[in-house]
């Protein structure tokens, strides 16, 4: 075996691009880290070197050297690999690995001529034990829900698998329980989202065990028809492959359930995915399954067929220890559709219990219903023959469930550790995941019965501590170490009932030291063995499992239509599609970077896996390279799938009366059909949910689509999109919109000079500072919380078509224009010192207002306002405001310092309700818009540029993660409808009123006066402020128990042009003030917008009567 960890006298071999190929090919949906790169290439050289210290000059040397030192059975398949490497290179190289690179380096080493045969014999056999490598560290990494394999992961994965650790002879030196990052489980109860996933996972598992039985076990009975009868394999196997169906068409089903989960249910429903096969009675054959396993029969018929020396010959030839897994192994894993049949009744009552919808609720009782006779029969036939299960024993399972029970195993291994007495060396959590199993046996040539713990890694004997019964012993342990197993380095033989020993076996290690074990009973032996066995040779079975599956998909390709009569069946290539050099963080999915439209509707759909993200993204920035009439005609496009055409062999065996292709049409229909005619109408109900307007605007692309769906088999998917568009139609006709609990009720209006009914005297002093703030934070908020996506991608409300693409958007800028323009005419507009200083002093209690309910887009539409060229410069007014108002002005000028800074770190620390600063959306779009070209030029072809509709998606992400959440407070109509008909222009141009303004902000401030000019009060009434308390005892207008603000990343960095600090630079005609809330658009821009999109610092114009005021 290797001693060396590295070969230090081979040449400096880079073989990351070749070992990243080798990972893609067996887990294309995983990424490779650097350092496990590294780690696979430091394994390969020490192959080589070993391989190579035989000085091989011919092939069969190199296979000699294999069979010599590899561990059985992954000699065979590594030799089989290699050999079949050397037949296909007279056609090509096959290889990932180089073989041009090696080839001189191993005559450079051994220091004679290699023939090149000999190297591609050797480099065949590297890439296979690398491939096994990383097949295994990703499934490894799979379980535990991660998506990128890390040095670490291989070293955790090995260290399970004893073959590897024999080739490699490696010390189990890190903690594999350290290595699980999976959260551990709360303490409460598991909610019903959880137990769906569970049971995903729980389902894929035991469709591997049911596939190990079927296509390993199974089909080496099938394969001697001379040892075995079809009567032996129906006793022994009873109805597994209608067990197998049934599986595979629930796992179908619930996965099926979980991608259609609708936005606005509280979890995935899977209640009806039970009720169809229980009433179907697809459940029953668990009842013929359960009678069989557990009848005298198959135990006697079993036991029988194992006895005769035939059959021990015959599995001893398939492989190294199969007898063993056969005789011990295989009448466990048939007890485990029965352990899962009566876990399907357990589970059913938990979903029900935690379901939240009433329909899901309905469906789990007719499914527990309708499973009621099957229960009673299964528990009867169980509780008559009284398996030896202890009650709270877990079910014997080939795969560990290590994810699921991990802070348990760890509890449970520490406990173990403690009750022994004398333990010395390694933790058992550092070389031990799980604990199997724990008994008495008796040690041959012992006096006494052993305790013995059996755990992945280890198995321990120990006697029991008679000192520590004692009172004052001073020893708490209840064991006394005696001897310790290392699992990888022992080999178990099966002893022969003999009169000095019965129900024995042998534990033998690799200095031929052996220990013998009796058990009490032959069933006690049975588990003893049957845990061992599955931990020594689990890995080969795995191995065997995989290499059946892959002669399968081999042998039954996934063949797809022609490209000529189905356009979505194009290989990808640069020329259509390209990915961005990252995958997704959470679920590996490679992300799109550019690509065809007709690739981009083939990957929205794609058959092997979803992409929700991807998704919602589509649905959101399609519109700006495609047309929704396109878009339904590729979608149906896509779900008309022809089948594959036969070819001239498969035509020649249908003259001859055979089905070549029936095979591979039932994995084409179950693999590419199924799931892509699934993923479009997820797509359609996708876009009737959250796109809804398409439909609102195009009744004909409606009709079309009802018109298609109508047609489609899939009725319970159908049913939910067609649920989706009755009740978007009765909201748009009805105006009936979802009522909105709060737990408290919203405060009562607030008065001040002007009461309901005298809408005419309604003016900033006489209406109540709080309930104006109020009023408008409701108007705004419903203005924000109405803008669409669609309005946004594109820069559409920049365009000709404006009015009809962004209508709610230009709502929002026009409304924001007119109050940023309103605060300013106040404020201008009112001749007499004292009562301008009143006006401003209002104007902020408003903006202190605006901060306590969240309405940054109020803040800023104030600060644009006050720092306006006509306000900014009237000092004298500013000097008389009081300090500490100055200083809440102050502080929201802030806000928009170094662009935005502090506002994007205030957003993300505040809970909704909220209304954003819209503005820096609205500045990020355009940048992004502008900054980015539409198409990207690959191999002299145009693709859609999908990475900057990504970009845009994100940010009317964060534009909708705030829509959310409405506000508990009353809409006052009256006030209401003074504020949607301002007109503060009084109908003239933007020229006009911006003379207008200024030329009266000259005359109550003259440039450089000492003292402003005097003027005569205009009102009559009090303007002494009511405050901004509520006179009345009442909430702020939040949501108690609002959830906390989502995290997001900041937008890009906005800058400002400076306004010129003196008003000499300004003529009077210059252009209408400006407001910050929304960028400058482009040239093509209508000339209403450009007054709100100018940009500039707001803090500029502030700092000049700020440092006056304030020094």
């Amino acid at each position: 075996m290797l001693y060396e960890p590295h070969c230090c006298y081979w040449p400096l071999i880079s073989l990351f691009v070749c070992n990243i190929q080798v990972q893609k090919q067996v887990h294309p949906a995983l990424m490779a880290k650097e350092d496990a790169l590294q780690h696979i290439e430091e394994l390969i050289l020490q192959l080589l070197n070993m391989l190579c210290v035989a000085q091989p000059r011919s092939v069969q040397d190199v296979e000699e050297r294999v069979q010599k030192t590899f561990p059985h059975p992954i000699d065979k398949w590594a030799i089989a690999d290699a050999q079949s490497a050397i037949e296909k290179r007279k056609r090509r190289n096959p290889l990932l690995l180089p073989v041009d690179k090696i080839h001189p380096l191993l005559k450079e080493v051994l220091g004679y001529k290699v023939d090149y045969h000999v190297s591609l014999y050797i480099v065949a056999v590297l890439e296979y034990i690398s491939a096994d490598i990383l097949k295994l560290a990703g499934n490894y990494v799979g379980n535990i829900r991660h998506y990128e394999i890390s040095q670490q992961d291989i070293k955790v994965s090995m260290c399970a698998d004893k073959v590897l650790m024999d080739m490699f002879d490696q010390e189990e030196d890190i903690g594999l329980m350290s290595q699980c990052t999976e959260e551990p489980s709360s303490s409460g109860e598991l909610t019903y989202d959880d137990l769906v996933r569970l049971e995903i996972a729980e389902e894929r598992q035991y469709l591997r065990e049911l596939d190990l039985i079927i296509k390993v076990f199974r089909n080496h009975f099938l394969s001697n028809p001379k040892i075995f009868t079809p009567e032996d394999v129906e006793v022994i196997f009873s109805n597994i492959l209608d067990i197998h169906e049934l599986t595979v068409k629930l796992l179908g089903l619930i996965e099926d359930a979980v991608e259609m989960t609708a936005d606005g249910s509280p979890h995935p429903l899977v209640g009806s995915c039970f009720e169809d096969l229980a009433e179907e009675q697809a459940f029953d054959p668990y009842e013929t399954m359960s009678q069989d396993i557990l009848s005298k029969d198959f135990h006697e018929h079993f036991n029988s067929l194992m006895a005769k020396p035939t059959v021990g010959l015959y599995f001893q030839s398939v492989a190294e220890g199969f007898k063993e897994a056969v005789q011990y192994i295989l009448p466990q894993l048939m007890m485990v559709p029965v352990y899962h049949c009566m876990h399907y009744f357990e589970l059913l009552q938990q979903l029900q219990e935690r379901s939240e919808d009433q329909d899901d609720r309905e469906c789990l009782k007719q499914a527990i219903t309708a499973l009621l006779n099957l229960q009673c029969s299964v528990e009867r036939i169980y509780t008559k023959h009284q398996p030896r299960r202890k009650p709270g024993e877990p079910m014997y399972r080939l795969y560990s469930r290590q994810v699921r029970s991990k802070q348990l195993a760890i509890k449970r291994m520490n406990e173990i550790q403690k009750s022994i007495d004398g333990w010395e060396g390694k933790d058992i959590g550092q070389c031990c995941s799980e604990f199997i199993l724990e008994g008495a046996l008796l040690r041959a040539g012992a006096k006494h019965e052993r305790h013995n713990f059996l755990f992945d890694g280890l198995m321990i004997s120990c006697k029991a501590n008679q000192s520590s019964r004692l009172p004052g012993s001073g020893s708490a342990a209840e064991y006394r170490l005696k001897e310790k197993f290392v699992l990888r380095k022992i080999r178990i033989v099966d002893r022969e009932d003999s009169v000095e020993l019965r129900h024995a076996f042998e534990l033998i290690g690799k200095d031929e030291n052996c220990a013998v074990f009796c058990a009490r009973t032959a069933e006690e032996k049975a588990a003893w063995m049957a845990a061992l066995v599955t931990l020594q040779y689990r890995s080969t079975l795995d191995r065997m499992l995989d290499t059946v599956l892959q002669h399968e998909e081999q042998a039954h390709p996934l063949r797809l239509p022609s490209p000529e009569v189905y356009r979505f069946a194009v290989h990808d290539s640069e020329e259509n599609i390209v990915f961005e050099d990252k995958v997704q963080s959470k679920t590996g999915i490679p992300l799109i970077k550019a690509g065809t439209v007709v690739k981009l509707i083939e990957r929205l759909t794609y058959h092997m896996y979803a992409d929700p993200n991807f998704v919602r993204t589509f649905l959101t920035t399609y519109r700006s390279f495609c047309k929704p009439q396109e878009l339904l005609a590729l979608l149906i496009d896509r779900i008309e799938i022809p089948e594959p055409e036969p070819t001239e062999e498969d035509r020649q065996a249908l003259w001859n009366g055979d089905q070549p292709m029936a095979a591979e049409l039932q994995r084409f229909r179950k693999e590419y059909i199924q799931p892509v005619q699934l993923r479009v109408l997820n797509v359609f109900r996708q876009w009737v949910e959250h796109h809804f307007y398409d439909f609102e605007n195009d009744p004909e692309l409606r009709s079309r689509l009802e018109e298609y769906i109508t047609s489609k088999s899939m009725r319970k998917w159908v049913e939910s999109i067609n649920k989706i568009i009755k009740r978007k139609l009765q909201t748009q006709s009805n105006g009936v919109s979802h009522n909105i609990t709060f737990e408290s009720p919203p405060p009562p209006i607030e008065w001040h000079i002007c009461r309901s009914g005298q809408l005419d005297s309604f003016d900033l002093m006489t209406l109540h500072p709080i309930e104006i703030a109020r009023q408008l934070t409701l108007l705004e908020s419903e203005l924000y919380r109405a803008v669409r996506p669609s309005e946004l991608v594109g820069s559409v409300w920049t365009r000709e078509d404006k009015e009809k693409n962004s209508p709610n958007l230009l709502r929002m800028i026009r409304h924001t224009t007119n109050l940023t323009l309103w605060f300013e005419k106040c404020i201008v507009e009112t001749m007499n010192l004292e009562e301008r200083v009143a006006v401003m002093s209002r104007v902020i209690e408003i903006l202190q207002v605006f901060q306590e309910l969240n309405n940054f887009n109020g803040v800023l539409e104030v600060v644009s306002a006050i720092n306006s060229v006509p306000v900014y410069r009237l000092d004298h007014t500013f000097e008389a405001i009081p300090e500490r108002k100055r200083r809440v002005l102050e502080d929201a000028v802030e806000l928009s310092q170094d662009h935005f800074k502090k506002y994007l770190i205030k957003l993300k620390s505040i809970n909704p309700p909220c209304v954003p600063f819209f503005g820096i959306y609205l500045t990020n779009i355009l940048k992004t818009e502008e900054g980015n070209p539409d198409f990207l030029r690959r191999s002299g072809k145009d693709l859609i540029n999908f990475s900057k509709r990504r970009k845009v998606a994100e940010i009317t992400g964060e534009i909708q993660q705030y829509q959310n959440q409405p506000y508990c407070l009353k809409v006052e109509h009256e006030i209401r409808r003074f504020f949607e008909n301002l007109n503060p222009m009084d109908n003239r141009s933007e020229k006009e009123f911006a003379d207008h303004l200024f030329k009266i902000s000259l005359e109550i401030e003259p440039r450089h006066c000492r003292q402003p000019p005097r003027f005569a009060r205009k009102t009559m009434y009090s303007l002494k402020s009511p405050g901004i308390r509520p006179v009345r005892t009442s909430t702020s207008g939040t949501m108690k128990g609002h959830p906390v603000a989502l995290e997001r990343e900041p937008p890009h960095k906005i800058t400002f042009r400076s306004i010129a600090e003196t008003e000499t630079e300004m003529s009077a005609s210059s252009s209408v003030p400006t407001s910050p809330n929304t960028p400058t658009p482009p040239q093509s821009a209508s000339s209403d917008l450009s007054s709100v999109f100018m940009d500039h610092d707001l803090s500029s114009s502030y700092a000049k009567w700020s440092k006056c005021s304030f020094l």
